[in-house]
């Protein structure tokens, strides 16, 4: 098991090292060849340490989920690696899940919640642990007896429930959620938001989430990644050393939120305009 030490550009350093349980070593992914070969990631270094709860944000088009799909071994990078739990990702790792933004397009239509969360499971598990895993899932996620909709019966909160069902009731080590609230209205996108925090603290689960909302990124995480412009590197990593249990209200009054939202506002808007000249 590897040690994360916080050097480079991390801001208000000073954490105990810790364990790392998954590491970018300069990941790179290009498309094309040639003159028309385009550089999406350019050397993306970071680790997340087991628990952590990590925020990746960026300009749009820098390659957010480009960089998660090749975390998660579902696209091969052109160069460098990532490591889970010390071993290079060659494909998709067995203790990761990943929550995709589309939940209507993740579930399958003409397959129950239930069914659906049973799908991944069936493998790897008796029927007996998968019936116990899925029925534990389902009341993480608020959907005790919901087990037997379809998904086409549900609103798109409770679809997105049943995504992150379905990624949890696996029990995974690390939990990547790309965008997973953007489809949902604002409301909706709350109750989501400390569904998870909730579900973090309940599973003990080690959490990488990709986010466009600057506010969301700082009431959830532990630490925020900053990606630059395309082509992407990893600009700062800010911690965000507001009290847990968060709050929605009170969170969010607190001057060092405001503080940490401006800081992350600056940030992505320096790198926007990085990207401009760049592409000059």
């Amino acid at each position: 098991m590897g040690v994360l030490t916080m050097t480079g550009m991390t801001e208000n350093t000073g954490a105990a090292a810790l364990e790392v349980i998954l590491e970018l070593q300069g990941v790179e992914k290009a498309y094309g060849s040639g003159s028309t070969r385009t550089q999406v990631l350019d050397g993306v270094d970071f680790a997340v340490n087991r628990g952590e709860f990590i925020c990746v944000v960026g300009p749009s088009g820098s390659g957010k989920t480009t960089l998660l799909r090749c975390i998660a071994g579902l696209m091969p990078p052109s160069g460098g690696r990532t490591l889970f739990e010390g071993d290079v990702v060659t494909e998709p790792p067995a203790k990761l899940a990943v929550v995709f933004q589309d939940y209507s397009r993740s579930l399958l239509p003409w397959m129950t919640v239930r069914r659906n969360i049973e799908l991944p499971l069936k493998n790897k598990f008796a029927r007996g642990e998968r019936a116990e895993r899925i029925e534990h899932a389902l009341r993480s996620v608020g959907l005790a007896g919901k087990g037997d909709l379809y998904p086409w019966q549900m609103s798109g909160g409770m679809q997105q429930r049943a995504a992150i069902a379905r990624g949890l009731a696996y029990q995974p080590d690390v939990l990547l959620m790309d965008e997973p609230f953007a489809a949902v209205d604002a409301q909706t996108r709350i109750d989501l938001e400390d569904l998870v925090l909730d579900i973090q603290r309940e599973y003990n689960t080690t959490v990488l989430f990709v986010t466009h909302d600057i506010d969301e990124a700082v009431y959830l995480a532990d630490r925020v990644v900053v990606l630059s412009g395309a082509p992407t590197t990893v600009s700062h990593e800010i911690p965000v050393d507001l009290p847990r249990p968060r709050d929605q209200v009170q969170t969010k009054l607190d001057p060092r939120f405001a503080q940490l939202r401006t800081r992350i506002f600056e940030l992505i808007q320096n790198a926007k305009s990085s990207s401009v000249i760049n592409r000059a």
